[in-house]
This record gives structure tokens, C-alpha cells and sequence, in this order.
């Protein structure tokens, strides 16, 4: 009895020693993510917002994320929710990781970004700021926080069926990220994506993946994130981000004994360096992408500027050309700046933006006959951009501008997801406010959350993300949104695909 409770003991003291060990190589990570899915607007329905958020809630969960998550909020329960995130990672210290997820309907005024709530009563374009939340107002004091690193993802640019009179520009504005801070859209900023079908967005589906795939820091992440949602919607849809995190972060891991990525994957990486103008046309054309820089994709059009893909890069430029413009002028707030804006695009996205911006300033909309023009540091554009930028909406799969279809061009963006990657529709939201739970779809064996994360409180799916038959307790015992009615418990019973 005595070796044994001498063999307990010391078996204690090593584990201990491990554990020190390891708290003095590294901190454990605290992880918190916001997830929600606005989808139930009057006016026009996401179908999918809903079954996003809920799938991308799972995925962080499986990451070792404390998870917030609600769908359809009114504007009362969205900020009650952001305070209750901010207030949650605030108490956090340095060592925590905050991610928001956000999916819905976004738009873009004077500048700013906002989340519309499914209340909203948005008929005139000066109605957004009183109706909509000001994501600005959230973010700032995120990254005021200053953890170990904050991701904002932004699934919102779609073409918005609100406002009745005046004019708002498409999609989210750009946006320039400070500190130890990363933020991503599903469609390139001033542009638009595809409505999706169910079950889930291509965006959402995209990043679930390659969330899943392990060991991807997070630029690359959403570099290969971009490249699989050109390739399921044709084209027609081009995420972005920006910024970066000031350490490493993955959200999996892959084991030492892992598999080799796909060449094809590899194959990206070592592109990275080489001039655009030394590959042929089509790999000249995935590296533009995969670089998603107004400089590579004009580097693009001097090497192949009558190339079967030219047309469509030619509107990823301009795109990109007017809202850095836009975002420089709106960074001067000048009456010089929206002169020279005013100038360069009279009819452009955001020209009732700085027609705005010039009666706030109590400046005359047209200029006097001299004045200092503001420098920017892109050029004009060309006259062959106008036909791009106005447009009411830029979306780069309409049929206005009859881009040549990548089947037609045949594009070998990434090798196609294997046969498990696939996620099945989920069972209807067992409640108000709670998301829909999707049936669970494990990773291999190889995948795991990295070791240095502190594991979140009451996470199933974090301690059984190999398994094939999972029980979340979320279905079990869902959190309401602030607000909402409490929502009965039901009996476990959910259960994943029968093998691996």
C-alpha cells in the first residue's frame, strides 16, 4: 500500500512538473467566439444565414472556442449580445483569442460598416445609421483589448433589398485593420456575393473546411478560403482580408504522423515569390488571386491583357481601385479629398457618400474653379474601368458583363474536398434565438486542437471531435440570446455519420 501511494505521489509530481513546464513555455490560450446568423429578414430571407452560423459555431467549438452563438436578433438583443462578448474576453487577459462570425445582412454608409438586425426599417439611405448596428463601435474596443489576437469575419456583402430612396454604395467598405487583428469578408470590398443555397453558403462552407484541414496559419487560411469559393460559385464571388496577427495562430493542428498535403496545395506556397509575368496565362491568373493585390492583378493585365480571364480582372481592379480611393478620401475627410473623389468617379459607389460627407463639412459640392487636388497613392482609373463601377451593385457573376465561365477556362484552383468533408443540412433550430446544431462530422484522427488551448467549459464536441456519434449539449441545454424566452431542454440523441 505504502509503494503504491509513493508511486501515486510521484506519478502527481511529474505531471505537475509537465504541466509547469509547459505554463512556462507557453501560456494556455483562452479562446471566445460570437456567431451569429441573422436570416429571418421581412423583406428578403437569408435561407442560409442561420445554418452558417451554426456551422461555423460547431467548428470553433471543435477548436477549443468558448462560443456565443444566436440567430436572428432584433437591434436590442445584438448590442445586449456584443456587450456581453466584449465583457467576456475583457475579463480575459492578454492570453485570449476573440473571433466574431457574423452573417446576414451588411451595409455600407459614409464609410462605416453596419449588421442589420431582422427589425430593421431601413427605407432611406440616412435611415442605416439609426437602424443598423455600427460594427466600428464594437470592433474598436476589441482591439483596444489588446490580446493575443482578434479575427472579425464578416459574411455580409450581399446586395441588400432595403433602402427605397437616396443612394448606398454595394457591399462593406473597406476597411484597414489595427494591432493584432485580422478581418475578412465573403465578397471583396464594393462588391457583392451570391445569394447561396441551401444548406449552406459557399463562404461558410469554405471556411468550415479549411478550418477542419489543420495546421494553416491564418493568412493562409483565408488565402485558400478565397480560392475555394472562386471555384464553387464560377468566379462570381471573391473573399478578402486584411491585416494580421501579431503571433501564430491555428485553429487545428495536425500530428507529427499526419499525411503530406496535396502537392497541388503545397504548389501554392511556392508560387508566392515568382513574378506573375514567368507563369502562363491560366497559372498567371490563380497567382493573382491567390495574392489578392490591386498590384498582382495589374501586373496580370500588363502580361495578358487580352487573355480569355482579363475582363473579369479588369473588374477586380476596379472594384479594388475605388474603394481604396474611397477609403483614402474618407480617411482625409476634406472637402479637397471628396473634390478629388468627386473628380475621378462622378459617378462612382460612393459619390453620394461624398456629397454627404461635403454638406457635413458645409462645403459647396462642386469645387472652386482652383483648389489642391488630394493625392492619392493609386491612380486614376482608366475609362475601360467605368463600365464596372457604375454599377448599382458590383457582382462579379452578372451576366452584364459576360465574363468568360471558368468552365470554359478551365481554373485548377485547389484538389476537391475528400468524401467526409461534406456537411450535411442540420436538423431544424430547436428554439427562439438558438442556432441551428448541424450533425457533427468528425476530423481525422491526425487533426486535434493545438495543445496550448485552454479547454472551454462545458465544450462536448471540444473532447470528441474524432468521434463518429457526438451528443452537444447545447441541444440539450441552449443558452437564449438576452431577451429571448427560455427554451425547454429536449432528450439527447443526435447522432453523426455511422463511420469514419
Amino acid at each position: 500500500m505504502q509503494r503504491l501511494t509513493r508511486g501515486l505521489m510521484l506519478l502527481a509530481a511529474m505531471v505537475l512538473a509537465v504541466l509547469a513546464t509547459r505554463a512556462d513555455a507557453q501560456p494556455l490560450e483562452r479562446r471566445f467566439a460570437l456567431v451569429i446568423g441573422n436570416g429571418a429578414y421581412a423583406t428578403a430571407p437569408l435561407p442560409t444565414a442561420g445554418n452558417d452560423a451554426g456551422l461555423i459555431a460547431q467548428t470553433l467549438q471543435g477548436a477549443g472556442f468558448d462560443v456565443i452563438g444566436a440567430r436572428d436578433l432584433d437591434a436590442e438583443g445584438l448590442r445586449a449580445t456584443f456587450r456581453d462578448f466584449l465583457d467576456k474576453v475583457s475579463t480575459a487577459g492578454p492570453d485570449a483569442v476573440a473571433m466574431v462570425y457574423l452573417s446576414g445582412y451588411g451595409l455600407q454608409f459614409e464609410g462605416d460598416n453596419f449588421f442589420v438586425p431582422i427589425d430593421a426599417r431601413i427605407e432611406r439611405d440616412i435611415d442605416v445609421p439609426l437602424q443598423a448596428l455600427r460594427l466600428s463601435d464594437y470592433l474598436r474596443p476589441l482591439a483596444a483589448m489588446k490580446s493575443k489576437g482578434t479575427i472579425v469575419v464578416l459574411d455580409l456583402a450581399r446586395d441588400a433589398p432595403f433602402t427605397k430612396s437616396g443612394e448606398l454604395a454595394g457591399g462593406l467598405a473597406l476597411i484597414e485593420p489595427q494591432g493584432s487583428m485580422l478581418i475578412a469578408f465573403n465578397a471583396a470590398p464594393g462588391t457583392v456575393g451570391t445569394p447561396g443555397q441551401e444548406p449552406y453558403g459557399s463562404y461558410a462552407e469554405a471556411l468550415a473546411e479549411m478550418m477542419r484541414d489543420g495546421g494553416l496559419p491564418a493568412k493562409a487560411l483565408f488565402d485558400r478560403v478565397r480560392l475555394r469559393v472562386g471555384t464553387a460559385t464560377n468566379g462570381a464571388m471573391l473573399p478578402w482580408h486584411a491585416g494580421q496577427l501579431a503571433v501564430p495562430f491555428l485553429f487545428f493542428e495536425r500530428a507529427d504522423d499526419a499525411p503530406p498535403e496535396v502537392a497541388a496545395v503545397v504548389e501554392i506556397d511556392r508560387r508566392a515569390a515568382k513574378p506573375i509575368r514567368d507563369f502562363g496565362e491560366t497559372d498567371a491568373y490563380v497567382a493573382a488571386l491567390e495574392r489578392d493585390s490591386l498590384t498582382g492583378y495589374v501586373e496580370y493585365l500588363d502580361a495578358y491583357p487580352s487573355a480569355p480571364h482579363a475582363k473579369r480582372v479588369r473588374a477586380i481592379v476596379a472594384a479594388r481601385r475605388e474603394a481604396i480611393t474611397w477609403r483614402r478620401a474618407r480617411n482625409a475627410d476634406t472637402p479637397e479629398a471628396y473634390w478629388t473623389y468627386l473628380d475621378r468617379y462622378p459617378r462612382g459607389p460612393h459619390a453620394y457618400d461624398a456629397r454627404r460627407r461635403l454638406a457635413f463639412l458645409t462645403a459647396p459640392i462642386d469645387p472652386p474653379p482652383t483648389y489642391t487636388t488630394y493625392f492619392y497613392d493609386v491612380p486614376p482609373p482608366p475609362r475601360e474601368e467605368f463600365v464596372f463601377i457604375e454599377r448599382r451593385v458590383i457582382y462579379y457573376g452578372d451576366p452584364v458583363f459576360a465574363f468568360a465561365p471558368l468552365s470554359l477556362v478551365p481554373v485548377f484552383f485547389l484538389p476537391p474536398p475528400p468524401p467526409l468533408r461534406f456537411f450535411p443540412r442540420p436538423p431544424p433550430p430547436i428554439g427562439l434565438y438558438v442556432l441551428p446544431v448541424p450533425v457533427f462530422v468528425p476530423v481525422p484522427l491526425y487533426i486535434r486542437p493545438p495543445v496550448y488551448v485552454a479547454p472551454p467549459p462545458n465544450n462536448v464536441v471540444f473532447v470528441n471531435i474524432h468521434n463518429t456519434t457526438i451528443y452537444n449539449n447545447a441541444i440539450a441545454n441552449p443558452s437564449p440570446a438576452p431577451g429571448a424566452p427560455p427554451v425547454p431542454p429536449t432528450a439527447p440523441g443526435r447522432t453523426g455519420p455511422s463511420a469514419t
